[in-house]
């Protein structure tokens, strides 16, 4: 791969420039103004991050959380590629090519989970359970509709995921001029398709990250592979999708802490506890272990002066300024991955997340696992995310059984009717666009697609406010 088609500026729908002859922005930076002026966008502001319909003014929103993946990403593309070019790792390099890559990547993170459904990562996991539980007894015509649709259309929603629905949504269900979504660059959106397979292709055990999960739909098949072939990015990742997942791993990680902190699920105390005790044996060599041990320092350090100081909350004091420290060295470490990957990584040979591969590696993890057991299996979250799924199983089932006999010759009752007429006009335009001259199967297929477009487009407030209109609650 090289940087002159990996930074393709090829769009769906071309379009001429030139009557704006004052208009010096590159076409990433074009990108970032149509992104952050959607409603798609602004969206993510009653889309919650980690704690399901919670309504804290504290807590991380997916839109907060996208704008400091933004900063990070955008950071990250400055250090490693000002490194690569001081110590001339690529003789092609430019740097106007680093303005266009650091602008890429703040736009990355503003849509990396512009496709994810309400409540959390646990509204990806109910989607999935409920197609896997129950399309295997949904009939239409008399027919099975496990036995009339293609296995990658069946698994496509026994495999939903976040990451595939951005990329329709940015390409066919934002309708802002025409079919065509945004209109983003070609670049930008191969650099959110972190896993560059389909839902038939996903192998957890090849050894390689980009197999992991699917990266697009059956229906966007088509866009995907024009997008891959333009960049040349052809089954690998594009280079600047691993610095993206590392903007975003480091922006969860820290921030689930700093949450779970300040919202009493885990205290400053029992931290330091299992920070001191549980992972240093994590470490695989001395130089992550010296990282590791530095970190932990740093958080007792930051209490003292706390305390020093007489601030009332010393803990949370603590822990908000180690957050600060910490994200800065897990950038470091991220960039470090790049950098001495580069090669692998531009042959699309690199299987790995870049933290994973650097001294930060254990840290990272350290975080990670904190977070799980004390926030993610708490009994506080599990009671949020049974109410988030009770609203979830309501919808779902009302939804797909209107959908599956929308536009067809099939008989439909008059509540399935009505209830087709509140989905989002954009995604019935979308639906009809792209099912014309289609086979049965696959209209079928993008019906019940419409169903997780429209309930992947709802934020947590309107799908709760929906699940009580259409019950009859008060």
């Amino acid at each position: 791969m090289n940087w002159k088609n990996l930074l393709c500026e090829k769009r769906r729908r071309s379009y001429s420039t030139t009557s704006v002859s004052t208009d010096t922005r590159n076409e990433f930076q074009r990108d970032y103004h149509r992104i952050i002026g959607s409603a798609s966008f602004r969206r993510l502001q009653d889309k919650t991050q980690v704690f399901p319909l919670d309504r804290g003014d504290f807590v991380r929103t997916r839109l907060t959380h996208s704008l400091e993946v933004s900063s990070f990403a955008k950071s990250l593309g400055q250090m490693i590629f000002r490194n690569i070019l001081q110590y001339g790792k690529d003789k092609d390099l430019s740097y106007e090519d680093i303005d266009k890559i650091c602008s890429v990547l703040e736009c990355a993170g503003l849509i990396h989970d512009i496709g994810n459904p309400p409540f959390g990562h646990f509204g990806e996991d109910y989607v999935r359970d409920w197609f896997r539980k129950n399309l295997n007894k949904l009939e239409f015509g008399g027919k099975k509709i496990d036995e009339l649709l293609t296995p990658q259309m069946l698994n496509d929603f026994y495999h939903f995921e976040g990451n595939a629905q951005a990329l329709r949504l940015l390409t066919k269900l934002h309708f802002l001029v025409d079919e065509n979504g945004m209109n983003l660059t070609y670049t930008l959106l191969n650099t959110i398709i972190k896993y560059p397979v389909s839902s038939t292709e996903i192998n957890k055990k090849s050894g390689n990250i980009k197999d992991k999960k699917m990266g697009y739909y059956y229906a966007d098949k088509d866009i995907f592979e024009d997008i891959v072939n333009s960049t040349g990015a052809v089954d690998c990742r594009h280079p600047l999708a691993f610095i993206l997942e590392a903007a975003d791993d480091i922006a969860y990680k820290t921030a689930d802490i700093e949450d779970a902190v300040k919202k009493g699920f885990v205290s400053y105390g029992q931290l330091l506890y299992d920070l001191k005790k549980e992972y240093i044996a994590k470490c695989a060599d001395n130089e992550e272990c010296e990282e590791y041990c530095k970190a932990v320092k740093k958080l007792e350090d930051y209490y003292s002066q706390a305390n020093e100081k007489g601030i009332s909350s010393p803990e949370q004091n603590a822990v908000q300024r180690w957050i600060i420290y910490v994200q800065g060295v897990l950038l470091r470490c991220a960039a470090f991955g790049f950098t001495s990957n580069y090669k692998e990584i531009m042959e699309g040979s690199f299987p790995k997340e870049l933290l994973a591969v650097s001294h930060g590696n254990a840290l990272a993890f350290a975080l990670g696992d904190i977070a799980s057991r004390y926030v993610f299996q708490s009994k506080d979250i599990f009671k949020l995310e049974i109410a988030a799924g009770e609203i979830y199983e309501f919808l779902l089932n009302k939804l797909t059984k209107a959908a599956m006999v929308y536009d067809t010759d099939l008989e439909s009752s008059a509540i399935e009717q009505r209830i087709m007429k509140i989905v989002s006009e954009n995604y019935i335009r979308a639906y009809k666009t792209y099912s014309k001259g289609k086979q049965e199967n696959e209209k079928l297929y993008l019906r019940l697609m419409l169903v997780t477009d429209f309930v992947c487009g709802m934020t947590d407030g309107y799908a709760q406010k929906l699940y009580r209109e259409l019950s009859g609650i008060e």
